[in-house]
């Protein structure tokens, strides 16, 4: 018996204690942009029941858990409270770039309040560049590209466009839509000062019901291309109106392939809806392919929101560096300010590409592409969205060099 009870301790010494990582998701799950919430939460548990399958983090589970903001600011800091009361060490957050700089700011907050018990911010939408500048913490990571690495490639892209004279400017007008029409007009100025900006608008986020006035203005002001960073049902609604009103022009997104989006474009898009962003189903990428085919299987929806991916093999990756750091793996437990060292300079495989968190301001660089809206094949174009025949057809692809950007962080490291 004694053998036995000595065996049990020398053997329990040299086992890793395994940890379940819970995150907190503070994101619309109701509302207008409830849809998009939803799409992105699924997507995170899609993901999550893969990594702990093939055991990404060892032997360390993940789980991610919801909490609808229903978009507010107030009610996701009444949430960052709850969910701190909880127990909770991470959240993560990404449909709405107010929500996002107040969360940096409680987050800093409690940090320094309460140590021992810091609480890390993993961004997995959330663009407005000052999050990685002016506003940026050790506590938060994005996961996504900026609103100005966005731009980048994108004005890169409208740039040889020869054709492309007049540009309306159109956004919902909080920070994002701020920070869009900023970067647009200052990068045409730079690469195309011959382009003219004819129209220069902001709305109300989420609450705009007919886009016609809207309409009414780009018609009459010539435009030829349409920038906006519309998101949800502010796109969908407006997108669906300029069909109405047969508004030929291109429309130049940050969001088109969110949910309800694809739906309004329909076959009136063909060739003049554009996208910018991080990835779409019709890369050439086995992985993609996979999550594509498996994720509509079980949601009957898309998978549109590849940061989710980016974040949770990041994070798997970090809390497997952290594991093998501990010495005693019988006693410690992985513990929320390691895996943020761990997650600086960090390098993952991205659908077949480098993407990599700098460390000087905690913003991940990644590939971006530039893509149109057509007609799928079932060849090179195999899946479509929302079953509307239709899905997304590369036309650049800018590797993480060329979008990149020069930051002003001032980061602030805990000892």
């Amino acid at each position: 018996m004694l053998v036995g009870l000595c065996l049990s301790s020398l053997l329990n010494t040299s086992v890793a204690h395994a940890d379940t990582i819970k995150i907190a998701v503070i994101d619309p799950m109701s509302g207008p942009f409830g849809p998009v919430g939803l799409n992105t939460f699924n997507s995170f548990k899609f993901i999550t029941a893969r990594a702990n399958a093939e055991k990404w983090a060892g032997a360390h589970q993940i789980v991610f858990d919801g909490f609808d903001n229903k978009a507010g600011v107030q009610e996701s800091l009444s949430l960052l409270k709850t969910v701190a009361d909880k127990g909770y060490r991470f959240i993560t957050q990404g449909t709405g770039s107010a929500v996002g700089l107040a969360l940096i700011d409680a987050i800093n907050k409690h940090n320094q309040r309460h140590p021992g018990q810091e609480i890390i911010y993993l961004n997995h939408g959330s663009i407005d560049p000052d999050m990685t500048n002016s506003k940026c913490s050790f506590w938060h990571f994005r996961f996504d590209a900026n609103s100005d690495m966005k731009m980048e490639a994108l004005t890169s892209f409208i740039a040889k466009d020869k054709q492309i004279k007049k540009v309306y400017l159109l956004g919902q007008n909080y920070s994002h839509g701020h920070q869009v029409a900023r970067a647009a007009k200052s990068y045409l100025a730079r690469k195309r000062p011959d382009i003219q900006i004819v129209g220069d608008d902001l709305h109300p986020i989420a609450t705009v019901k007919d886009f016609s006035p809207y309409i009414s203005k780009i018609k009459a002001s010539g435009a030829d291309s349409v920038i906006t960073g519309n998101w949800g049902t502010d796109l969908a609604l407006l997108i669906k109106s300029a069909k109405e009103q047969n508004l030929n022009v291109n429309f130049y997104t940050y969001y088109a392939s969110s949910t309800g989006v694809p739906t309004a474009i329909g076959e009136a898009g063909v060739d003049k809806v554009k996208l910018v962003g991080y990835w779409h189903p019709n890369n050439p990428s086995k992985l993609g392919a996979s999550l594509t085919q498996g994720y509509k299987a079980q949601y009957r929806d898309d998978f549109s929101s590849t940061s989710t991916y980016a974040m949770i093999a990041s994070l798997a990756k970090a809390i497997r560096i952290v594991e093998e750091q501990i010495k005693d793996k019988s006693k410690q437990t992985i513990d929320p300010v390691k895996i943020a060292y761990a997650l600086e300079d960090l390098q993952i495989d991205f659908f077949g590409m480098p993407a990599s968190m700098r460390k000087a301001d905690h913003q991940l660089q990644l590939p971006l592409y530039v893509s149109n809206w057509v007609k799928i094949d079932g060849k090179s174009q195999r899946f479509d969205q929302e079953n509307t025949g239709l899905g997304w057809k590369t036309l650049q692809i800018f590797e993480p060099y060329v979008a990149s950007q020069a930051t002003s962080c001032q980061m602030k490291r805990p000892n």
